[in-house]
């Protein structure tokens, strides 16, 4: 039986290799081809080499500062939900596998905000936010920092309790012979953490920062929708300026900086697994 499954392993794989060409590799290549092109339909194109690339780094000769903006604005984006969500739902973790009480109940808690959209979840947090600040004759995009705190505090609320789940099934898997040596020996709490805890769960921990930084660069809908890139486009990031670009018909120059964005994030996701 498992000579005839490994016999015949690649007829059943064919379509599934076949539905995921036609659904992602060839729209994948085409628009990267498309990036260097000028057009209104995939099938009404002209060719411009680098001219879209080179637009968007410069306008009249000078620096974008807008996609300048942009891209510094989604770094510090990405770092710093990185840095807070990994810190926070590590810690959610560790306090949920002490065996307190209702454990379960509150990794439910956490874990519900990743079951809801983004667009509805940001939908709401702009209710919540805009009516905390009216009393103070407000919005949340009054200022930048009130729009930046405002997305985090919602990446946040969001991802956290998807990242704590990771965390909690990497420490459960962490023998406990080698925690009860290491008490042994005489390790504190935190030689523990350092020298026990944190090596082995280095693969839950690249796994967090891989999806959170790929997450951050390629946020959308929670931006979108809280600020849409204002106020003034101080909040503007590398997927709501490729949006802005689509929406003034230049589709070429979007697919362009998508692509910019797909190699910003490749190099990231490397980098991190290195």
């Amino acid at each position: 039986m498992e000579k005839a499954i490994k016999k015949y392993f690649p007829i059943f794989l064919l379509p599934t290799m076949i539905a995921f060409a036609i659904g992602f590799i060839v729209p994948f290549v085409y628009g990267i081809f498309l990036s260097f092109c000028k057009f209104t339909t995939v099938t009404d194109w002209k060719w411009k080499g680098l001219q879209n690339y080179s637009r968007i780094f410069f306008v009249n000769g000078k620096l974008d500062t807008t996609f300048i903006h942009s891209l510094w604005y989604t770094a510090l984006f990405t770092v710093v939900s990185v840095l807070i969500i990994n810190v926070i739902s590590f810690f959610i973790a560790m306090a949920l596998t002490k065996g307190i009480r209702g454990t379960n109940l509150f990794r439910t808690v956490f874990f519900l905000p990743n079951l809801i959209g983004g667009i509805v979840l940001s939908y709401i947090w702009l209710m919540i936010f805009n009516s905390v600040l009216s009393n103070f004759s407000k919005t949340i995009v009054s200022t930048q920092w009130y729009a930046f705190w405002g997305m985090i505090i919602v990446v946040c609320w969001q991802q956290i309790g998807y990242m704590m789940i990771i965390y909690i099934a990497g420490i459960q898997n962490i023998p406990g012979e080698l925690i009860e040596a290491a008490k042994i020996d005489g390790a504190n709490s935190w030689q523990l953490l350092r020298y026990v805890t944190l090596p082995m769960l280095s693969g839950a921990i690249m796994i967090n920062l891989v999806f959170g930084i790929t997450y951050g660069l390629k946020v959308f809908d929670i931006v979108y929708v809280l600020t849409n890139g204002g106020p003034g486009h101080a909040t503007e990031v590398l997927t709501t300026y490729a949006f802005q670009l689509y929406s003034r018909g230049q589709y070429g120059m979007s697919s362009a900086l998508n692509s910019i964005l797909l190699l910003i994030t490749a190099i990231a996701g490397v980098v991190i697994v290195k």
